[in-house]
């Protein structure tokens, strides 16, 4: 099932996408919810980010290869996480499918994408085996985890690299019954295939990550957990455009711009 967040005449609703239609329903996919008879053709509703998560989870650094860049472009040795340990984001970044990721004035030249998988949780998760905890996705969506490296590198904390207002696109919706190993995700910038990756490539599945979390957190339904990316990152300027595809779900498609 195909799942969206969108806004048509005025209101905003979760909807099921079937061919190029979306049906309105009542309710969420995180509760109890009914098709209604109401209906619009895909094409002419606004697509919102497909969830505002209680809680916004990200992997971080989990794939070979982008460790081994970055540490590289530092001139430093790579050094890979020794056990599974999430961060956080914040839902200010968030911005939907096709909207503007936008660059500060005061910003560097450094800011660039991240193209990965996320997971968004179903039901209430706590102390979960790894054998299991599939049960309580949800299903799975697209982001792009824009950073500033310089402000990555000079803060303290993320709080500017990684959550600057539209720093995190999202979408274009959810799709369930998917299998996380069986996904791959492409990155284009202006139509060139920069990388692409196996979600099974990551140091730390899908699995051991929420079974985990599950450990020591209560994880919520609507909350999400971006996978990380791989591969070598460039830079974003103004009048680029970035695309994060896995096909099963779609492509997440965003033009950036810089302030003026």
């Amino acid at each position: 099932m195909k799942w969206c967040r969108f806004q048509a005449a005025g209101q905003v609703s979760y909807g099921i996408i079937e061919e190029q239609t979306v049906i309105a329903v009542t309710g969420s996919p995180f509760d109890t919810y009914t098709k209604t008879a109401t209906t619009y053709p895909l094409h002419e509703v606004k697509l919102l980010v497909p969830v505002i998560p209680p809680t916004f989870y990200a992997a971080g650094i989990n794939y070979r290869e982008h460790v081994i860049e970055m540490a590289q472009k530092r001139g430093a040795e790579p050094a890979f996480p020794p056990q599974a340990d999430v961060g956080y984001r914040a839902n200010n970044a968030l911005i939907a499918n096709e909207e503007p990721i936008v660059i500060p004035k005061d910003a560097t030249e450094l800011v660039q994408y991240e193209g990965e998988l996320v997971v968004v949780i179903g039901k209430p998760c706590k102390r979960v085996s790894e054998a299991d905890v599939l049960d309580y996705v949800l299903g799975y969506t697209i982001g792009n985890d824009v950073s500033e490296r310089t402000w990555q590198r000079g803060d303290r904390t993320l709080w500017r690299g990684k959550n600057t207002d539209t720093f995190k696109p999202m979408g274009p919706w959810i799709v369930t019954d998917l299998n996380p190993d069986d996904l791959r995700v492409t990155i284009r910038l202006n139509d060139q295939e920069m990388f692409t990756y196996g979600v099974a490539d990551a140091i730390f599945g899908v699995r051991h990550f929420l079974s985990r979390m599950s450990q020591y957190l209560t994880l919520y339904p609507g909350d999400v957990l971006w996978m990380g990316t791989d591969g070598a990152t460039e830079n974003m300027k103004d009048g680029d455009t970035v695309e994060v595809e896995i096909p099963g779900i779609g492509v997440l498609r965003n033009p950036v711009v810089r302030e003026r």
